[in-house]
């Protein structure tokens, strides 16, 4: 018999931030989504078939043969000069005129540029403006640097830009800025109006307080005009600017930017340094690589095509299969639409019983930041083929009927 005495468990000190932190559901359901035979609506996940694969092993090729010892080495923090050029050049073509390279910082996706801009901003107890429902990971963000979040309501015209005012009016203290996904909204796939773009501008320069467009989708576009991006109409430097190429090139590259006045780009690149030293300097030499040859709005096109017809499919199964008392968003880009299901349906307990018929979602009550409702749903229709699709939709309507 062993005469070792059982250790006593270490009781680690952790930093009280943690315990607002939570978990990310969805990177916990995909863990459940794994197996094939799964048909999966819950992640944000790009279709692997439209990644440039033979495009990028080329671009990474190159980069070793060529200049693999550079690749190699430490860089700044900035990002990759050539980079850093393509990227100022297309916000100026989608209609960001101001837009110049020596602003743009280029960040391990557009997530740490979340991070950067709450670590340069927010002290704990700090307010926050956010859309209800809001990005989850952005919640996770703000939650670990303590900060309190003003949650004001959305609709099928995005952010309501009424009840931001009125937040700012009412808060005890200013909010330190808001944030806003403008275009394709995650997890509802709904896009700020134009007129609701300008009254924000004049809402946020009114008060002084910073905006935070997260961007990651505004390329995806299958349906109607495009929309300016909020930087695209900021003439105060009030706009800090976070987009990413995980959306058209590849997650995996985990390559994204932000793009702000003179003065917050200096604190980003101080957090930044403190954080990382810089983004995978492979990588972004990879896509500058990529990008300097490649006929990039041509690669965005077939990826609009594939996922437009995805999205049109799950919306025609959605009216054939979902009970009338639901109602979803009825997205004209992006990777995600938003179900409204009937007000005693519990969305986790639907998702137990989807489980069991190898179809998965995400269920709503994680994004809300305030008056958390449990009858929604995102699904996601990019990363499933259409035959999959009208199956799993048809699956999830047959358990809700």
């Amino acid at each position: 018999m062993s005469t070792e005495t059982a250790k006593e468990p270490v009781n680690y000190p952790f930093a009280r931030r943690l315990a607002g932190m939570g978990v990310s559901a969805i990177r916990e359901i995909l863990k459940v989504t794994e197996q094939p035979e799964v048909i999966s609506f819950a992640g944000g996940l790009p279709a692997p078939e439209v990644f440039p694969v033979a495009a990028l092993a080329r671009a990474h090729a190159e980069v070793f043969a060529e200049e693999g010892a550079e690749a190699c080495q430490y860089s700044t923090t900035e990002g990759f000069g050539p980079l850093r050029e393509w990227v100022a050049k297309r916000m100026v073509k989608r209609g960001i005129r101001t837009a110049a390279p020596e602003r743009v910082l280029v960040t391990s996706g557009s997530q740490q540029g979340i991070d950067l801009v709450a670590k340069i901003f927010l002290d704990p107890g700090d307010a926050v403006v956010v859309e209800n429902p809001c990005y989850l990971a952005a919640l996770q963000v703000f939650n670990g640097f303590e900060a309190k979040l003003i949650a004001v309501g959305s609709d099928d015209d995005g952010m309501k830009v009424d009840e931001v005012e009125q937040a700012i009016e009412s808060a005890a203290q200013r909010p330190k800025f808001i944030y806003i996904v403008s275009q394709f909204h995650n997890p509802k796939g709904t896009t700020l109006s134009h007129a609701r773009r300008r009254r924000l501008l004049e809402v946020a320069r009114r008060f002084g307080v910073p905006i935070v467009e997260d961007d990651p989708y505004g390329e995806l576009r299958y349906r109607g005009a495009p929309l300016a991006p909020l930087a695209a109409l900021d003439e105060d430097g009030l706009v800090i600017y976070l987009s990413t190429f995980s959306k058209t090139l590849s997650p995996g590259m985990r390559v994204g930017w932000t793009h702000s006045s003179a003065e917050v780009f200096g604190a980003l690149v101080r957090a930044k340094q403190a954080a990382d030293l810089h983004t995978n300097t492979i990588q972004q030499r990879a896509a500058a690589r990529l990008l300097a040859s490649f006929d990039f709005d041509a690669h965005v096109e077939r990826i609009k095509t594939v996922y437009g017809a995805r999205r049109d499919r799950m919306l025609r199964a959605l009216e054939e299969y979902f009970p009338p008392a639901s109602r979803w968003t009825r997205p004209d880009g992006g990777l995600f639409l938003w179900v409204e299901l009937p007000e005693a349906t519990r969305a986790e307990e639907l998702f137990e019983r989807a489980i069991r018929e190898r179809v998965a979602f995400v269920p709503g009550a994680p994004f809300f930041a305030g008056d958390v409702r449990r009858n929604f749903m995102r699904l996601n229709f990019s990363n499933s083929p259409p035959e999959r699709i009208g199956e799993g939709i048809k699956r999830l309507g047959q358990l809700l009927k």
